[in-house]
């Protein structure tokens, strides 16, 4: 100590030499030494924007299921595409993809959104800011999909968007912040002699906590949107459907043969065919439900409530419906029997006259909850035909997918100009002033029901054994019913089939025909003929703008 010079300790001196590194004053540093490799970088971002797009939704989710489940991204955005693709293009995708149309829809939207989400990411990655602000966009897209849909309830359907747009756009903005080397100052260094690399531990965390997050805020929101439709489940739940004034007259036994493979002449309601716009299907409290009629020519407007039309006389019928996007030999076409409100009667009471009587109105537009708007021949409704308002189908209240409480039932015409479903107001009106839903997309106005036939035995395709084979299926041409059905094997001529007896002109009827097949590849063709005397044609139209025509037929394999 008596020496003077530094001072030592444990041989290392006291005051060393000065550094150009200056050690910051933390117990350790969590950084990778250094950056991830650019694929590495790559991959990691566009998981950030995955996550990113499904937190977005998620809380998207949770919000529309708060306020309104029909608010969400998803069903705003693809109700907005439903409404803007070309007539031609929703008719293949019916045909395409059947009654899973809106499933496809539906995964086409998250399949685009993820994409979108992997980019904004990777853009993210070089610019943090930028690519934040893209989620931001996509949820204004949203926001004004949900507030132009027909059936928005205000501003606030636009919260679900915004909100998720948000939560995304944060989450990004953060993971691709763990992702980037941290900025040192300029006399920091560190024992690489390099600057401070990704925060590899936060990155893990916040993206475990997102995804964890995201798929509880999922699951919740699912859950309060089928609260939404607890109180119409029980409302249905509670419907005991009145004894019918007039009931159905009994199915002769003879208009059901039966044949392995022929459709049953009543259509389960399971298996009845739904082709219609709805995302989200309706779930109507019967109690809450009104229908208003009123328009030109109804002297006397009214508002009826759900028990307002059971307490009216109710007569029950067996219709069989067809959608105009059936092609020839296709699935869209069901019988059942429905129960309901005669129409012309009630309107009738209103004071409206068919335009043959003097009735200023022709046209009849019907909307529905979710804005459908279907146009009606008012001629066609009041001549005398059982048009319904449905509120009963095969024997119970009508199924949620088939427009409970109350849906609209005109036997004769397509299902796009007669059969709204979910229905709530009814406005009439002349074809001149204004143009339903389906008519400003290129289908036609009036839309009479074709002459049509169908093989439901053989299938396609089938190899029966040689000898006997009972070929069956069902025809219909409803509202004027059909008289004749016939059969040809390959270029060979029409022979007459069995026709079932007939249940009413507005149903379809079943038809058998005993063939004796011989080995080899055959084509069986039917046609069918109407009451009228007109032969279902062999000219073959697709379905736009007015139906499908031409004869169905199948190729077999005879063994």
């Amino acid at each position: 100590m008596g020496r003077r010079g530094k001072i030592h300790y444990f041989g290392r001196a006291a005051n060393p030499p000065p550094s150009r590194c200056r050690i910051p004053h933390v117990t350790q540093d969590r950084r990778d030494p250094a950056p991830p490799r650019p694929a590495t970088a790559a991959v990691l971002a566009a998981l950030s924007g995955l996550l990113a797009g499904c937190a977005a939704l998620a809380a998207a989710e949770l919000a529309a299921g708060w306020l309104r489940p029909k608010a969400g991204p998803v069903v705003a955005v693809g109700g907005a595409v439903i409404d803007r693709t070309p007539a031609a293009v929703k008719d293949w995708a019916v045909r395409r993809f059947g009654t899973d149309d809106k499933l496809v829809l539906q995964l086409g939207i998250l399949a685009v959104l993820a994409l979108a989400a992997v980019l904004l990411g990777l853009l993210a990655l070089r610019y943090r800011r930028t690519g934040s602000a893209g989620v931001l966009v996509f949820g204004a897209v949203g926001a004004l999909a949900a507030m132009s849909r027909p059936d928005a309830s205000g501003p606030l359907d636009a919260l679900p968007s915004l909100a998720g747009a948000v939560a995304g756009a944060l989450l990004l903005y953060t993971l691709t912040g763990r992702l980037r080397p941290a900025v040192a100052p300029a006399d920091h260094c560190d024992d690489t002699g390099g600057t401070p690399g990704w925060d590899r531990r936060g990155f893990v965390l916040t993206a475990a906590a997102a995804a964890t997050a995201s798929a509880a805020a999922g699951v919740l929101g699912r859950r309060l949107s089928a609260l939404h439709g607890r109180d119409a489940a029980a409302s249905r739940a509670a419907v005991r459907l009145p004894a019918p004034a007039s009931p159905a007259p009994p199915v002769p036994r003879a208009a059901a043969p039966r044949v392995p493979g022929l459709s049953p002449f009543l259509t389960p309601n399971a298996d009845f065919y739904r082709v219609d716009t709805a995302l989200v299907v309706p779930r109507i409290d019967a109690s809450a439900w009104r229908l208003r009629v009123h328009g030109k020519g109804v002297a006397r407007p009214r508002t009826l409530t759900f028990a307002d039309l059971l307490d009216r006389p109710l007569v029950e019928r067996d219709i069989t419906l067809t959608c105009v996007s059936n092609e020839v030999g296709g699935p869209y076409a069901g019988n059942a029997r429905w129960t309901g409100v005669r129409l012309a009667d009630l309107l009738a009471e209103c004071g409206v006259r068919p335009p043959s009587r003097g009735g200023p109105a022709d046209q009849l537009v019907a909307r529905s909850v979710d804005g459908m708007t279907l146009g009606t021949p008012v001629e066609d409704v009041m001549d005398g035909r059982d048009a319904l308002l449905a509120v009963g189908m095969n024997g119970e209240p009508l199924p949620f997918d088939h427009g409970f409480p109350v849906r609209m039932v005109v036997p004769g015409l397509y299902g796009y100009v007669s059969a709204c479903k979910w229905v709530a107001e009814i406005e009439l009106t002349t074809f001149d002033a204004y143009d339903a839903y389906w008519v400003r997309r290129g289908w036609a106005r009036r839309a009479p029901v074709k002459t049509q036939s169908r093989i439901d035995t053989p299938r396609p395709f089938a190899r029966p054994s040689a000898g006997m084979v009972m070929v069956a299926g069902v025809a219909w041409a409803q509202h004027r019913g059909i008289d004749k059905v016939e059969v040809r094997v390959d270029d060979g001529p029409w022979r007459p089939a069995r026709l079932a007896a007939e249940d009413s002109r507005d149903t379809w009827r079943q038809w058998s025909f005993p063939w004796k097949a011989e080995p080899g590849t055959h084509t069986l063709t039917v046609r069918a003929t109407d009451r009228t005397g007109r032969v279902q044609t062999a000219r073959r139209t697709r379905t736009v703008p007015d139906g499908a025509s031409g004869r169905h037929s199948v190729v077999v394999t005879v063994e």
